[in-house]
């Protein structure tokens, strides 16, 4: 039975739950999935304020923008429709009682719990300015709001939006939709002040004013004027600008009010420990109503780190909220801008490294501490963010010539290509907006989840901005199972022996020569200069067959000359014959000055290319990171090794053949 009830001429009294959930925002419905996902069988009631069932609040600009559908906001998550979960909508809770464990709703109903997760949110921070009771003056926080600018944005002529945040630029650029004038006035020295530095921020400047939006920095709104309705905002200059439509965009208030004669101790937030509780055990508070060592997350990443970890305390789990490394990651009127981590006041003191590129409106700096990367900003288009982002939470050493490569080029790594998405560790956030993580896609996968489709569906990751939907692709097609590289046990067998025969010159002395001459021995081979001409130039001639299938890689016409697989394996086939070839030409002993290093060459290259035979063929069964290091070591080691070689035949051929 799902609820235990009391019933006084039928009427409610009493509800019971194991846990309650008070906020149906993001941070509140993914609590509930956290907590089903450790133990399915807890009964759990969720309460919202609104009437709507839960939806997506950071798509509410692109709606108000007209680039999604009403219908496309809605969460679909089939975990609210479980059995032993009740949903409260348009039923919010209005009385705490946390002495008795009970909290009281709209309807006058008595609902129990064991443990109580607030995930109240927070609402628009409204400035003291003369004025700000006029008509036609917005917010945008809820769908209420977006709805409300629906229907504005038809009717207005010149829109100002106060606050050059986040929250503001989406509403600037939502309130376009129609040709509106719009002008954002900004306090500060530049947009986006907590997360860009100037020079970012005179990028972004550039280009929303490229698209058509006034922009006021270093402005404060003095006074708004009108009569009735908003008629103009005076600035802190004296300008007066014109205008018919006004929205606040200046920051949030984390929503308390529900708790403050409850006895939950209260800063500017309800303040929590590391474990997220408050000052009473059995109440945790997660999201934009938490206060955590001082500090109120206003974006849903964190939220969504706190669930979790709330969601593992309450079952008994070692877990701890430690704080969240914040990033923003969006496309400001289709300009890339990437904001991760230590970017603030604290860190512009610090090591920094600048790639600036003005034609392209490209700036780039990454934040450096102790040799470790901390913090990084990113405007313009650039390769490779996802795998920034996750240098940056795992606060990466970096070293000095990537340092110089990205003042000279703009990019960390040689290539710019992204590591395998399976290869994440399990905690790290593939999808920015929702806070979706790599081990939460693959308990997703593991579940049934087969398709990018199935993932997004399931965990929530690529539904709002979308940016990451290329990383679901990756994962979803790099998680079968691979196939063994075609010759596979040819060549690892041909390799397993080659490096038994290396081991085995580098352990023991070469053969010695026969006491008599008279005796017939192995050395015969390279005591007779006949033999060991014919023995070297066998030498000298499998070793540039065995250079073709270098060359097949790298000349289109030899493509169409058999399989590349096949090639490879008879490339380490030959190699065999090479080494009884090459005992036949030495006895494997190494000898002196030029023989020794030629020797050494041999059996080095002998060595590492066995390395190489044996990832490549083994490559299925290891894990993807082990096959990749192995693989790139041992080949470019083959590499490196191989370059000295034809001089050293070349002296060897000319020292023999002179004296």
């Amino acid at each position: 039975m799902l609820a235990e009830t009391l019933t006084i001429d039928n009427t409610f009294v009493k509800q019971a739950h194991d846990i309650i959930i008070i906020g149906s925002g993001p941070v509140g419905v993914r609590a509930v999935y956290e907590l089903c996902q450790l133990n399915p069988d807890t009964r759990i009631a969720i309460f919202g304020a609104e009437p709507w069932e839960p939806y997506n609040r950071i798509q509410l600009s692109a709606l108000v923008a007209g680039e999604v559908k009403h219908a496309s906001l809605y969460n679909s998550l089939d975990i609210l429709h479980k059995p032993n979960i009740n949903t409260f909508f348009n039923n919010p809770i209005i009385d705490i009682n946390r002495y008795s464990k009970e909290v009281t709703d709209s309807q006058g109903i008595t609902h129990s719990y064991k443990q109580l997760i607030l995930a109240t949110g927070s609402r628009p921070h409204i400035p003291n300015i003369e004025g700000i009771a006029l008509k036609n003056i917005f917010t945008l926080r809820n769908l209420n709001d977006a709805q409300t600018l629906m229907s504005r944005s038809t009717r207005t002529r010149h829109t100002v939006v106060i606050g050059g945040g986040l929250l503001g630029l989406e509403a600037a650029r939502a309130m376009q939709r129609f040709n509106t004038q719009v002008t954002v006035i900004e306090h500060s020295m530049w947009l986006l002040f907590r997360q860009l530095d100037q020079h970012a921020g005179s990028y972004l400047k550039y280009q929303l004013e490229q698209s058509g939006i006034n922009i006021r920095l270093n402005s404060p709104v003095k006074r708004i004027i009108g009569d009735d309705k908003v008629a103009a905002v005076l600035l802190g200059n004296d300008e007066v600008i014109e205008c018919d439509t006004l929205i606040i965009a200046t920051g949030i208030e984390p929503n308390i009010e529900l708790i403050r004669n409850s006895g939950i101790k209260i800063g500017r937030g309800i303040r929590v420990n590391n474990q997220l509780q408050t000052n009473d055990q059995n109440i945790f508070a997660i999201g934009e109503c938490a206060e955590h060592n001082n500090q109120i997350y206003g974006l849903v990443s964190p939220g969504y780190e706190q669930a979790a970890v709330c969601a593992h305390r309450i079952n008994g789990k070692q877990a701890q909220y430690l704080g969240s490394i914040t990033a923003t990651n969006l496309k400001v009127i289709d300009y890339p801008v990437f904001s991760m981590g230590n970017t603030g006041e604290s860190a512009r003191s610090r090591e920094l490294a600048i790639f600036h590129d003005s034609g392209q409106h490209i700036y780039r700096k990454l934040i450096i501490i102790n040799g470790r990367l901390q913090g990084a900003i990113a405007v313009g288009e650039m390769q490779g963010i996802n795998r920034l982002r996750e240098a940056i939470a795992r606060k990466q050493r970096v070293w000095p010539w990537q340092i110089r490569r990205f003042k000279q080029h703009g990019y960390l790594w040689p290539d710019k290509t992204h590591d395998n998405i399976c290869e994440w560790p399990a905690t790290a956030t593939v999808c920015n907006c929702t806070g979706v993580t790599r081990g939460q896609l693959s308990q997703a996968q593991q579940s049934g989840a087969e398709s990018v489709i199935d993932l997004a569906r399931i965990t929530g990751a690529s539904t709002v901005c979308g940016s990451c939907k290329p990383l679901l692709i990756d994962f979803a097609n790099s998680e079968s199972t691979p196939e063994p590289v075609k010759g596979s046990h040819l060549l690892l067998l041909s390799s397993l022996i080659s490096i038994l025969i290396a081991l085995t010159i580098f352990s023991f002395p070469g053969m010695d020569y026969a006491a008599s001459v008279q005796s017939i021995s192995l050395d015969t081979f390279w005591r007779t200069s006949l033999f060991k001409q014919i023995s070297g130039f066998g030498i000298l001639v499998f070793a540039l067959i065995i250079s073709v299938l270098s060359i097949k890689k790298r000349t289109r016409k030899l493509h169409q000359l058999g399989d590349y697989a096949d090639w490879r394996v008879a490339h380490t086939v030959i190699a065999l014959l090479v080494i009884f070839i090459l005992f036949a030409h030495t006895g494997f002993r190494f000898g002196d000055n030029l023989n020794l290093y030629l020797m050494l060459t041999f059996s080095s290259l002998l060595f590492t290319g066995a390395i190489a035979g044996i990832a490549i063929a083994s490559e299925h069964q290891l894990s993807r990171q082990m096959s990749k290091r192995l693989r790139q070591f041992s080949t470019w080691s083959h590499i490196l090794i191989l370059w000295p070689l034809p001089a050293l035949l070349g002296f060897h051929i000319l020292k023999t053949y002179y004296f």
